[in-house]
């Protein structure tokens, strides 16, 4: 064994030595360590970003070609700053500033300058660039929008922050990402992957050329295109309808849970976030506390649902067998525990069925259904517990998990909720009797509502409201194609589809009828409670509608919200009509609907501080809740 020794000790010398020289001239090239070799300059080149398209093939979001001034700090010679500073259109201040947080960034690491160069000043700059070592011209894409609508759809684009690059490797200082709506959504998708070049620096940082060839050096890959659910021309249409108003609408294709127009108002021009004037106008949107222009009020304004949860309470009525449609409420315009009244509620015949019961929109008769659904069970949080798992079937009180950034939960109170505000067993039906009407404790976002009302005209099944339709040689997540069962049978919507019928042909929205649609609707008006000066103060109420049509397999269904609005038809139920006609029928036959909408603003309900007491007309009351 002993003479075998040597020979073995050659060897792992030997395989020491080769292992030591594979390490230097494979692994120390490698891309990897290129990255951390200063002798390397790196040079980033951007991808096409993806096109973004409407449903219908129409181009809403392009290209355009930017250029950035780069800066590597440590590299920076003595120059002229007046001349360099008069054609970057900056002052020396800012010059110093700007300098100096690149250089905190890092000395010897790239960052931008000055960002989004017009091409005027890109073609003055680009012949002096010589001038200025350390400096130099990147060229990438910045958006162009084809539209000045869907804002708060489209989303926009922006540079990141310390806080992302940390999270993701991928960005460097000066990378632009998607901030909101689709861009953000489909970031990865529509990004592309960015190209790189090495260039090999000598002793005096001189560019001498391609690192080895560029055998390392790869090509961008240029983003997806995407198409989105949206109808441009129908998004366009409810944004005209919501100027000078404020509010949301979403409305939704039910066969397949797409969304067909999701509108906040007031809204902004996409194109005021491009270019080097987006820090500025993103300010003045940001700091605009009063309208809240970047507040998406489709996704994440949470209202009382009012008057259209009614239609949710009859299904679990009908589902838990505590009423029949054709069992009859009494109705004394309001709801009455002995003497002392409950709820309010507004002149019709008496008494009533289900379906007159929605048609006519009666506070008491759905105060007697719902306290039999919490009152069926032993305790009243057993039956508050069932009735909020039914109410959250239908998607609300929680997140849809729709392919946006931002929403807003809801709220749909159990059992435990009113433990804790009231005590343990220390509460009954009527103290939370306003859930019967989408008043009190529960609020919903429109695009709840929408998805709500896009289950009942399905029957009892609801697709996960998505804005993605397709995507450039890939496929769209299986969630959005697979259907959600609510707890509510098939038979029981029957009954209910009639009353939302009725609503049209002889209820609270018969005079916003469309001739040629059945449509199903359920107006909505919802208290509106503010603290002014600590005080809690009730403003004018928001006017809601929510529909689906035809009646029998719907092609949309939607909800508007409509902030101050009066009541649910004055300004929700015909804006709702008229989107109703534009998407089935492609064009407006009641004009006079139409002209009322453009023609009243919202503006001096939302200059008041206080609006006055409510008032009830038409059938659609403010309620006033005693608790």
């Amino acid at each position: 064994m002993r003479q075998f020794l040597l020979y073995i000790s050659i060897i792992l010398v030997g395989l020491l030595f080769i292992s030591r020289l594979f390490y230097l001239q494979v692994y120390t090239s490698s891309e990897q360590s290129l990255f951390e070799d200063n002798a390397i300059r790196k040079v980033y080149d951007y991808p096409k970003r993806g096109f973004v398209y409407d449903r219908n093939g129409k181009l809403l979001v392009a290209n355009q070609p930017s250029y950035d001034v780069m800066v590597i700090p440590r590299e920076v010679k003595p120059l002229d700053t007046v001349e360099f500073c008069n054609l970057l259109k900056i002052n020396k201040e800012k010059f110093k500033e700007i300098y100096q947080r690149a250089y905190r960034y890092s000395p010897r690491l790239p960052s931008v300058f000055i960002a989004q160069l017009s091409k005027e000043d890109y073609a003055v700059l680009q012949e002096k660039m010589r001038k200025f070592e350390g400096f130099y011209i990147q060229k990438r894409s910045l958006r162009h929008y084809q539209t000045t609508i869907g804002a708060n759809v489209l989303g926009d684009i922006g540079e990141v922050n310390h806080a992302i690059i940390r999270k993701d490797p991928y960005y460097k200082m000066g990378d632009l990402i998607g901030k909101d709506g689709v861009e953000a959504s489909y970031e990865d998708v529509l990004r592309g992957v960015k190209g790189i070049k090495f260039i090999q620096k000598d002793r005096f940082n001189r560019n001498i050329g391609p690192y080895k060839d560029g055998i390392y050096d790869t090509l961008p890959q240029p983003g997806k295109d995407i198409t989105i659910t949206i109808d441009a021309d129908l998004q366009a249409y409810g944004e005209r309808l919501m100027q000078n108003k404020r509010g949301g609408i979403i409305a939704i294709e039910p066969s397949s849970g797409e969304i067909l127009a999701m509108i906040s108002a007031p809204t902004y021009n996409p194109n005021q976030l491009v270019g080097r004037e987006r820090s500025k106008n993103f300010s003045k949107l940001y700091t605009d506390t009063i309208a809240k222009p970047l507040f998406n009020r489709s996704l994440l304004a949470q209202y009382p649902p009012g008057s259209p949860f009614k239609v949710l309470n009859a299904l679990i009525g009908l589902q838990e067998r505590v009423v029949t449609p054709q069992e009859r409420f009494s109705c004394r315009m309001g709801y009455y525990l002995g003497s002392r009244r409950l709820t309010g509620c507004h002149h019709h015949t008496s008494p009533l069925d289900m379906t007159n019961g929605i048609a006519q929109s009666c506070n008491a008769y759905f105060a007697n259904v719902y306290r039999r659904i919490i009152e069926k069970y032993d305790s009243p949080k057993k039956g508050m517990d069932v009735w909020s798992d039914h109410v959250k079937s239908f998607g609300l009180g929680n997140y849809l998990g729709y392919d946006l950034k931002v929403g807003s939960k809801g709220r749909v109170p159990d059992g435990d909720f009113y433990d804790r505000w009231y005590g343990k067993g220390r509460w009954v039906s009527t103290y939370n009797i306003s859930n019967a009407i989408g008043q009190g404790e529960v609020e919903a976002t429109p695009i709840q509502l929408a998805n709500m009302v896009a289950a009942i005209g399905n029957r009892g099944y609801f697709y996960t409201p998505h804005i993605i339709k397709s995507i450039e040689n890939d496929t769209v997540d299986s969630k959005y194609t697979t259907p959600k069962f609510t707890s509510i049978d098939k038979e029981n919507f029957e009954p209910i589809i009639q009353g939302m019928y009725d609503v049209y042909n002889k209820g609270t929205a018969s005079f916003i009828r469309v001739p040629g649609i059945e449509i199903c609707g359920k107006t909505g008006t919802a208290e509106n409670f503010v603290k002014i000066d600590g005080v809690k103060t009730q403003l004018t109420d928001h006017s809601i509608f929510v529909a689906f049509a035809p009646k029998d397999n719907p092609k949309i269904a939607l909800a508007v919200f409509v902030e101050n609005g009066y009541w649910g038809s004055r300004f929700a139920g015909k804006i709702a009509s008229l989107i109703i006609e534009k998407y089935i029928k492609g064009e407006i036959t009641r004009t006079d609907l139409e002209d009322w909408i453009l023609k009243h603003s919202l503006e001096h309900e939302y200059a008041k501080p206080y609006s006055g007491k409510p008032f009830k007309i038409n059938g659609e009351t403010t309620l006033q809740v005693i608790e």
